[in-house]
């Protein structure tokens, strides 16, 4: 509870100094959906990590390795949080793709993309295809 005070705080002051769309303040609006989510408060987790993912699509592009965190923030707080498997495998699918081909097969964010995507699958009561 306290660090959401603290990034809530932070968030704030890097509104007034670099703006909305600030890769920084991006940034911590990712790093505050994250604390939403180990507070299990995943609807204020998703509306952060949207918020963030729209910023840097903007900012950065929409296969930028932040982006791609970004959506698979997303497909975490989905997946593990909402139940939304449907929607986690989409977006899982997307960052998986964009970070094979940015990182590599072989890039360790790369397979925890995929294992997590295997996970959803497997939680949504399908089997995961090997590729």
């Amino acid at each position: 509870e306290e660090a959401r005070k603290v990034y809530e705080r932070c968030l704030a002051g890097q509104v007034k100094v670099f703006g909305e769309d600030h890769k920084q303040t991006l940034a911590t609006v990712g790093n505050l959906g994250v604390v939403y989510s180990m507070l299990k408060d995943y609807e204020k987790a998703l509306e952060c990590f949207e918020r963030a993912l729209k910023g840097t699509e903007k900012l950065l592009g929409k296969t930028h390795p932040q982006t791609l965190g970004n959506v698979m923030s997303i497909a975490n707080v989905c997946c593990q949080g909402l139940n939304d498997y449907g929607r986690a495998e989409e977006l899982y699918q997307r960052a998986l793709k964009g970070k094979e081909a940015q990182l590599g097969k072989d890039n360790e964010d790369t397979k925890k993309c995929a294992r997590n995507l295997a996970i959803c699958l497997e939680k949504a009561g399908e089997k995961p295809k090997l590729r």
